[in-house]
């Protein structure tokens, strides 16, 4: 179950007072569930970037109060600096991560602007991805004629912003307007190459990146550059779409490299540009030794790279994250020029290292889980403890998948294994995800329990809590009793398809599977037990039995096939 975490960075109409700055970014931290990972102010362009991350509610709230904060401290009337601007907060992108789609981040954004306007009454234009008009896609459009162009932009009905349209007063001019917007991720990379000549480098940076290249008359170096009925540059585009690229001699490394920006992981991920490099390279007699990722990096952008490196050899995908990572770095040379630790460049490791994973049951050790559940404390119990037979389960059919996708002879059937392993791997987190989820379920329950209860009204909200956090405690079980049996269908099929020497790994996660879904369907039913509305109760505990029933009739389907082969 990915979590949803998003960017937001905003450009604030200040790089050089410090105190004002420090203010804006005070707001940013105060707001649980955010972390600020990057603060860079520009003397020349009197301008600041910020960057932060979090879940999409707390990063929206985030950064309501950054723009309320630069609006109280940044007057727009005194403004100069070399960056295009209109207004105190210039422009606040909100940037999917994982577990969000850039269209949902749209939405945040749209609503954001909303909220800027009604609330700070603050004009907002929206841009990229949340943009109404199709030409504000364009951040250029939303910003036309800059801040001095406000006052005769603001009413006029094909310019007006989006949000907050009004004549031109005292608090417009302060705050000027700002532009909030949507647009995917963006990953500043170098390739390594194994030479110090900046041209070459450049020359590479040129067949690749999206823009390409001018045409030339005769030599492709020197010529006279072609230009068309307009006037203008006629262009030969380069291989990579959303992406701009440079080359350059860095003297710290003693190497050129091709910098790139790629503007869209969508379009044109990781992996797919280092690819694509390396082959132009190979083509001017250069190779790429290796990548050095500037800033940070959403993990799906490394396991996809990884992912992909394990298709080309025809291997399993079906692997814990761990090991799709170290195939990234190890593919895409990100240690080349010094070691690479994910959990420094990668945003949701920064963001767990924030988190007290240390109380989570699925970060200990198998012993500590075991002793933890030992102790005389209710928590973890038969709930967690079920969830984790499930993901055991899981994890054994998912070998079997992956020793099958290995096995020597089977090699054109990879994929297939493939395909199973990744449905094991998939079911495996989402019931390690339950073992928690079933503790934090009953740590619910005990906080409703403690409740006040001196006056009638007390009361009344304390029972309404019980009877919320006891069907919760029974909703989470029910959902591991689903998520494990859908275990049995990855045993079912190694047990006909997979290696025969591992038969019996499909079989004992069957067993596993059975058990979790049997142990949580106990929890289902002591937890309704204690629900005032006893037709909920008594529905919950029919869906449980149905489920129950329906597991023991898949384990002994797959023990007979087991127990079949073996004979």
């Amino acid at each position: 179950m990915e979590r949803q975490i998003v960017e937001c960075v905003p450009n604030f109409s200040e790089g050089r007072d410090k105190k004002i700055i420090k203010q804006i970014t005070d707001e940013i931290e105060a707001v649980d569930g955010v972390r600020l990972l990057d603060v860079d102010p520009g003397e020349a362009t009197n301008r600041t970037v910020v960057t932060f991350v979090g879940s999409p509610d707390a990063v929206a709230e985030a950064a309501f109060k950054a723009v309320a904060k630069a609006g109280e401290l940044i007057d727009m009337r005194l403004h100069h600096g070399a960056h295009p601007r209109i207004g105190a907060t210039d422009v606040l992108p909100i940037v999917p991560v994982s577990g969000i789609t850039l269209e949902e981040c749209a939405e945040i954004a749209r609503r954001l602007a909303r909220r800027i306007a009604e609330e700070l009454a603050i004009p907002c234009y929206c841009y990229e991805a949340a943009a109404f008009k199709p030409e504000r896609r364009n951040l250029a459009v939303c910003r036309k004629g800059e801040y001095e162009a406000i006052a005769e932009r603001i009413t006029d009905p094909a310019e007006a912003p989006d949000f907050g349209a009004r004549p031109m007063d005292e608090r417009v001019a302060r705050t000027g307007c700002t532009v909030v917007g949507a647009r995917d991720f963006l990953i500043a990379v170098n390739f390594n190459l194994n030479t110090t000549s900046t041209r070459r480098a450049n020359a590479v940076a040129f067949d690749v990146r999206e823009k390409g290249r001018p045409e030339r008359e005769g030599n492709p170096i020197t010529g006279k550059i072609k230009l068309d009925a307009n006037g203008k540059k006629i262009m030969r585009p380069g291989t990579l779409k959303a992406t701009k690229a440079i080359g350059w001699y860095i003297e710290e490394y003693g190497i050129a490299q091709v910098s790139m920006n790629i503007t869209n992981i969508g379009i044109t991920p990781l992996h797919k540009a280092f690819d694509e490099v390396c082959r132009c390279a190979a083509l001017r007699g250069l190779r790429v030794t290796g990548t050095e990722i500037v800033g940070l990096v959403p993990e799906r952008a490394l396991l996809d790279a990884g992912r992909h490196y394990l298709r080309m050899q025809h291997r399993s995908t079906g692997v814990p994250k761990e090991d799709i990572m170290k195939i990234a770095v190890k593919s895409l040379g990100l240690d080349d020029l010094r070691p690479f630790n994910p959990q420094e460049k990668v945003i949701e490791y920064l963001l767990d290292a924030d988190a007290e994973t240390e109380k989570q049951l699925t970060s200990m050790s198998v012993k500590g889980f075991a002793d933890e559940t030992a102790r005389e404390s209710p928590a973890p119990g038969g709930g967690s403890v079920s969830a984790y037979m499930g993901a055991l389960g899981a994890s054994l059919a998912t070998m079997v998948a992956n020793l099958s996708a290995h096995k020597a002879g089977w090699d054109d059937r990879w994929e297939e294994f493939s395909r199973w392993a990744d449905k094991g791997i998939e079911l495996q987190a989402e019931l390690l995800h339950l073992v928690d989820a079933d503790t934090e379920a009953f740590n619910g329950i005990m906080a409703a329990l403690s409740m006040p209860k001196g006056n009638d009204e007390e009361k009344r909200l304390r029972a309404e809590a019980i009877e919320q956090a006891t069907e919760n405690a029974a909703q989470v079980p029910l959902e591991t009793m689903k998520c494990a049996c859908k275990v049995f269908e990855v045993c079912r099929a190694m047990a006909i398809e997979g290696n025969p020497n591992s038969v019996t790994d499909a079989g004992v996660g069957a067993l596993a599977a059975r058990s979790a879904v049997l142990g949580a369907g106990l929890n289902v039913k002591i937890n309704a037990a204690g629900l005032a509305d006893k037709a909920r109760a008594a529905e919950l505990i029919a869906e449980a039995e149905k489920i129950a029933a329906e597991a023991i009739e898949k384990e002994n389907e797959i023990l007979k096939l087991v127990n079949d082969k073996i004979k």
